[in-house]
């Protein structure tokens, strides 16, 4: 049987590219230690390239809108490919998506994790020409630890820059935070208060994710914790937010972390700058956050705010 088909070219290819270093840092046993991210984006048919010599002409190189995907895991370290399945209709959409590993709460404290994805974005700018990157529009997202660091970057506070990439902002234009816990100290206690079960995982406070993430004396870990939490630092700079949150999350409660920076930002006169999203039944990173819908969601805000 031979037949006639024409697919069409209205998809474009998408590229891989692993293991891009982005920062080159220290643990807290002051052992190197690199920085990396991936690169997910449509810059033509790779392949094609090596094969041919040539790309496929009717291949579109012009700059794009940068996404940085930030794992979650608690703090403690999470790979920045596990995910990546999920990433696929955001390069479709046509942006350059990247993900990247930051530092655990065992390589180094907070705010070592906000440095580091700054970093991610300052590398980013620095190399835009070379990943069809547009240096002007660039957001972030993130699932839980992940979402408090997209929420913490919305913020866009000044301070948190290394050395590396000088000279290229770190500010962002839009973030979306997925159930992050955004109130450290709140997620402190609320493990806390299940010390007296012996079931539970933790019996020190410094053992938690918030614990581990602040690290340093336990007497002082919940007042140091306040300097963590994106509920506090609600400001004029912060970029558009998207907040996904559902309102059965047994791990982050919605009414203690996301209903409450919803309130603070709306307090301080920036509603139009926020969007705040409850999912019915849903819990902490259930399967409600990844159906196509919320992607959709997802990249209409974006689009949004960096597709202008």
């Amino acid at each position: 049987m031979r037949k006639v088909f024409d697919p069409g070219t209205k998809k474009k290819t998408l590229t891989l590219i692993d293991n891009v270093v982005y920062s080159n840092v220290k643990d807290l046993e002051g052992n190197p230690l690199e920085l990396k991210m991936s690169i997910l984006l449509q810059n033509g048919n790779s392949e094609m390239r090596l094969a041919v010599g040539e790309d496929d002409p009717k291949e579109d190189h012009s700059p794009k809108p940068a996404l940085v995907w930030i794992p979650g895991g608690g703090w403690r370290g999470a790979d920045k490919n596990l995910m990546l399945g999920e990433m696929a209709e955001f390069a479709n959409a046509g942006y350059v998506v990247t993900s990247i590993y930051y530092r655990s709460s065992a390589q180094g404290h907070y705010p070592d994790q906000l440095l580091d994805v700054k970093t991610a974005v300052r590398f980013l700018r620095a190399n835009a020409e070379k990943y069809e990157i547009d240096p002007e529009r660039i957001g972030v997202f993130g699932r839980s630890a992940g979402g408090h660091l997209s929420a913490m970057m919305a913020m866009n506070q000044d301070g948190f820059d290394g050395e590396e990439w000088a000279g290229y902002s770190s500010e962002i234009q839009a973030s979306c935070d997925m159930f992050g816990p955004v109130d450290v100290r709140a997620l402190m206690e609320g493990e806390e208060a299940r010390f007296s079960d012996p079931n539970f995982r933790w019996h020190r406070l410094e053992d938690t994710h918030g614990g581990a993430l602040i690290g340093g004396d336990p007497a002082t870990m919940k007042e140091r914790a306040e300097l963590a939490s994106p509920v506090n630092m609600v400001n004029p700079k912060m970029c558009p937010l998207q907040i996904l949150h559902g309102d059965n999350d047994p791990l982050v409660p919605i009414e203690k972390s996301s209903e409450v920076l919803y309130q603070k930002i709306v307090s301080a006169g920036m509603e139009d700058r926020v969007e705040f999203y409850t999912f019915p039944g849903a819990g902490h990173g259930s399967r409600e956050f990844f159906q196509d819908s919320v992607k959709k969601l997802q990249i209409e805000f974006f689009d949004r705010y960096l597709k202008k």
